[in-house]
């Protein structure tokens, strides 16, 4: 089932989501810690937090056609902003109805979280939103491609194509996005995150002459006539704290 990942990511990020609310419930009800009850000055840490994308590592693992990593970090500016980004690489081999294809490439994306999520004393957790500007190269090989006649369509015979200049490599491809995204991050223990984010793109410019690209670094799947896609990751990061303040 195709959409079965789709669905686990937001059965995830609701259970994570509501965990996060009784968290919040508990608080409420208890009152935070005083300066003279914990003997410490509250404070947060601004840190450097870096991991991966598991996601990718799984379906690396899972999917004989793709093979991907993703390394993701974060650095907080203060209360409520992080300087955040992506970056990686991807391969995806691509079969269709009508032309066999693989995509090879590297992305990146910088931009910044937006964190929403009111923190207890002592707690870093994270309900964001966040922007970013992403760029992505890569190169498309066509390895297989279909004639279409009136004859084929009636009588769904392969009439495979054998231009050279169509069957050969496309170097030097290149994609501008923009990515909103909406996630999570929960400290599992000191300073070890998981988290979950829903990522919707925006294609602002794709070069693709002569060969579409349906598959891009960065957004993954790419439809004909359409600018906007959606995709999801799971993270696990640790936080290098730099300075209490």
């Amino acid at each position: 089932m195709k959409n079965k990942p789709v669905f686990i990511f937001f059965i995830s990020l609701f259970l994570s989501l509501y965990g996060l609310a009784q968290e919040k419930k508990s608080q409420e009800r208890a009152p935070s810690p005083t300066k003279e009850q914990t003997g410490k000055k509250p404070h947060a840490y601004y840190s450097l937090r870096i991991g991966a994308d598991i996601s990718k590592l799984i379906r690396t693992f899972s999917d004989k056609n793709y093979n991907g990593l993703e390394l993701v970090g974060d650095y907080r500016l203060n209360n409520r902003y992080y300087i955040a980004g992506e970056i990686g690489k991807e391969n995806k081999n691509s079969t269709t109805n009508y032309f066999d294809f693989a995509t090879r490439g590297e992305y990146i994306k910088l931009g910044f979280d937006y964190n929403s999520y009111t923190n207890w004393y002592g707690m870093e957790n994270m309900i964001y939103f966040g922007a970013r500007y992403g760029f992505s190269s890569f190169s498309q090989e066509v390895s297989r491609y279909d004639l279409h006649t009136l004859h084929n369509i009636y009588w769904n015979e392969t009439l495979s194509g054998t231009q050279s200049d169509i069957l050969t490599t496309y170097h030097g491809r290149t994609a501008h996005f923009l990515e909103g995204s909406l996630g999570i991050k929960v400290e599992l223990f000191k300073h070890f995150y998981a988290g979950a984010s829903v990522r919707f793109t925006y294609l602002l410019y794709n070069k693709n002459n002569d060969f579409p690209n349906f598959w891009i670094p960065g957004i993954q799947r790419v439809w004909e006539d359409s600018h906007f896609g959606i995709n999801y990751n799971y993270t696990l990061t640790y936080m290098i704290p730099l300075f209490k303040k």
